[in-house]
């Protein structure tokens, strides 16, 4: 989660650096960044001395890690205000938490005060995650994404099935019943296994509100264990069990991803994002690939909203020069330049509207481009399922506490799906682990 975060360890720097450390600090033209290595990271890091700084006179130093070393780095940088790291790339699961704390600069007013920037243009939803509890903008998106249901149009052809136009869980699940051998050594559909909050647990959590179920109710009640949160993770166990993918408490993200592009799976319910990588040149799938709204039982949408954004830290002594290289790499001109130079499908997308008109985006994007768009339109983050909820978020809950227990739950859930232990034998033990954040919570 990031939703979309491949595997692979770099530390490198435009400027010509290893590390940040403290390179720059006495340097008003010169800004560290601490960055995730997801592909459109290392695209932007690949482009800014040619571009940025060339235009601007600014150097860029990168620190670029992987998904989970960057937030124990990041965490021990701004809760401190060491002021290492100028910029960081940061979720919106982080943002609200670390404004309340007051480790970011906010961005709104320099964002309204640059026309040029059109915060208007920025997408409401992703826009509104990035927003904390004073109203401010503490963030500015670098992409967004939701999640849908990717399936293979040739496939389903073949084999007489038509996807529904809003399809339910349990209609995917007959489906995927169908598929699971229909053609040789393809399977049914693959859904994250992986232990992680940001794995397992980020799809799991889409189904179990759509299910009406709820990590907490409104009044912190622990619910991991209740029917709705039973049945919910129990259908999704069974059905990446019987007609998912081989090795399926390993396969997160990046497997799925492989087993979709190989031509393994007939479908996949996972990130927007993966739709570039499947139809890109190199994908043998491309141009074979629906996408279709994320499954829904008792709600009316249930896709996620994630999206990887950039946050100023206060103690930040380059604010001008870290706010020029925000809005640069945030910007539409940005998107333009990648479009242009390393083609439309690499697009750091999903964060605003004006990408969505643009008739080139939409000549290469257009297979997924409109549902990638309806879906971060309908994410309902203050909202996502059939009761109130005592904190925002999707596929987590938007607390401090949630990265620590999504990830102790993920455990309990791929272990389910590996067999080793039943669902409810899974939740009974995570519902002690939820009952003690909502105590802490309950009792403040």
């Amino acid at each position: 989660m990031g939703l979309t975060s491949v595997v692979l360890a770099l530390t490198l720097s435009v400027a010509g650096c290893s590390g940040a450390g403290n390179v720059g600090k006495g340097d008003p033209n010169t800004i560290n960044v601490l960055m995730v290595n997801n592909p459109q990271m290392v695209d932007l890091q690949r482009l800014t001395a040619e571009h940025f700084t060339k235009e601007t006179g600014i150097k860029v130093n990168y620190t670029v890690l992987p998904e989970d070393d960057l937030r124990d780095k990041m965490s021990q940088d701004f809760s401190s205000q060491a002021g290492q790291y100028d910029v960081a790339s940061l979720s919106n699961y982080e943002t609200p938490i670390y404004a309340r704390n007051g480790w970011l600069a906010p961005l709104g007013d320099r964002a309204e005060k640059d026309p040029k920037f059109d915060q208007s243009d920025i997408l409401n939803p992703v826009r509104s995650s990035l927003t904390a509890a004073d109203g401010k903008v503490y963030a500015e998106p670098f992409y967004g994404e939701s999640s849908f249901l990717m399936y293979r149009k040739d496939v389903f052809q073949a084999a007489g099935l038509t996807m529904p136009a809003h399809p339910t869980w349990h209609q995917v699940a007959a489906m995927a019943a169908k598929l699971d051998g229909y053609r040789k050594g393809m399977k049914g559909i693959c859904l994250r296994g992986q232990v992680g909050w940001g794995q397992v647990v980020a799809p799991l959590t889409t189904v179990v509100n759509t299910f009406g179920g709820t990590w907490f109710a409104k009044d912190w009640q622990a619910k991991v264990d209740s029917p709705e949160f039973t049945k919910a993770t129990q259908f999704y166990v069974d059905l990446v069990r019987k007609h998912g993918e081989a090795g399926a408490a390993q396969a997160g993200y990046t497997e799925c991803l492989n087993d979709m592009q190989q031509g393994k799976v007939a479908m996949w319910y996972d990130a927007t994002a993966g739709a570039g990588s499947l139809e890109s040149s190199d994908s043998k799938v491309a141009g074979k690939v629906g996408y279709a709204p994320a499954p829904v039982e008792k709600t009316n949408s249930s896709g996620w909203l994630y999206t990887w954004a950039w946050g100023l830290q206060k103690a930040s002594t380059h604010q001008d020069a870290a706010w020029k290289f925000i809005r640069w790499a945030s910007s539409q001109g940005y998107e333009q330049l990648v479009g242009r130079t390393l083609g439309w499908s690499k697009v750091p997308a999903g964060k605003r509207a004006s990408l969505y008109r643009n008739p080139q985006y939409l000549k290469n994007s257009g297979a997924f481009a409109p549902a990638t768009q309806q879906a971060i339109s309908s994410a309902k983050p203050n909202d996502p399922g059939v009761q109130p909820r005592p904190a925002p978020g999707i596929q987590f809950v938007g607390i401090p506490e949630f990265a620590d227990l999504g990830t102790k739950v993920s455990n309990e859930v791929s272990s389910a799906i590996a067999g080793k232990q039943s669902v409810p034998e899974a939740l009974k033990k995570s519902q002690r682990l939820a009952k003690e954040v909502s105590d802490a919570h309950a009792n403040n």
